[in-house]
């Protein structure tokens, strides 16, 4: 893609969350796209964002899981940019409108207390950069169709990752646990909509460990010269699927000892 192109693809996402009205695939429109392309214009989205006062505060991990990358047919995860405006408070009422499609997911949340970058990052330099670990829901979005009209054709990593990884909110849990307090691997939550069980799974659903995501996330960031800030919240990455948040519904993922988040729309 262009400069141009990646400019105004950048425009069209961001049109889009203003409006409500979801655009076409940018994988349809561009074919070309490749995954470099895909970021670039996930960071032109951003920057459109912080100049009109948008304030980074972290990044998400997405398709950690075997399955989301069986369906997506690719073989590593994604990232996106958390910003100041997606960050709810434990038990919040999302108001009408603010999201398209929105869905949730659970994660376990790394905040930072030291700054990471670099290829040769180790997982004990992340153990010792992580402040603490707590217990999240991620809200999903998407500012393009999940599948064209026309043509039936369904989203591929391309529109996701310039989506912004399909980033739309995050809600931390009140707990805060020392990373080494527990083996993340065997964290779980048991996700209820409306009372009703949906989905449950174990931290060892993402690549095998929770740790092992944010590892993957500086590595990834170093390819770019860029790296993880002191302060950061970083989604390691869902264990469970996405379940769907229509108006009226009502989210609880219960942690067991590691906590419990909250949130309705």
């Amino acid at each position: 893609m262009t400069p141009d192109q990646i400019d105004a693809a950048a425009g069209m996402l961001l049109q889009a969350e203003l409006t409500g009205r979801q655009c076409g695939l940018l994988s349809l429109l561009y074919p070309a796209i490749t995954l470099d392309d895909a970021y670039a214009v996930q960071a032109a989205l951003v920057a459109r964002k912080q100049a009109a006062g948008g304030r980074v505060i972290g990044w998400k991990i997405g398709l950690t899981s075997r399955a989301m990358q069986t369906a997506l047919n690719i073989t590593t995860p994604d990232s996106g940019v958390l910003l100041a405006d997606m960050l709810f408070a434990d038990g919040a009422s999302i108001p009408p409108g603010r999201f398209i499609q929105p869905r949730i997911e659970a994660e376990i949340a790394f905040v930072m207390k030291a700054p990471l970058a670099g290829a040769q990052v180790t997982r004990d330099e992340v153990l010792a950069a992580t402040d603490y670990v707590a217990p999240s829901l991620e809200i999903l979005d998407t500012r393009i169709l999940r599948a064209d009209p026309a043509t039936g054709r369904a989203r591929v990593i391309f529109d996701t990752v310039s989506d912004n990884a399909a980033n739309a909110g995050i809600v931390l849990g009140p707990q805060r646990h020392a990373v080494e307090t527990f083996d993340l691997r065997w964290i779980g939550a048991i996700v209820s909509r409306d009372g009703v069980v949906e989905e449950t799974g174990l931290g060892a659903g993402v690549l095998n460990d929770p740790v092992t995501g944010i590892l993957w996330l500086v590595h990834r960031l170093a390819r770019y010269g860029q790296g993880i800030a002191a302060g950061d919240i970083l989604l390691s990455g869902s264990f469970i699927r996405p379940i769907e948040a229509p108006p009226g519904s009502r989210f609880a993922a219960d942690f067991g000892r590691f906590g419990h988040v909250s949130l309705s729309f």
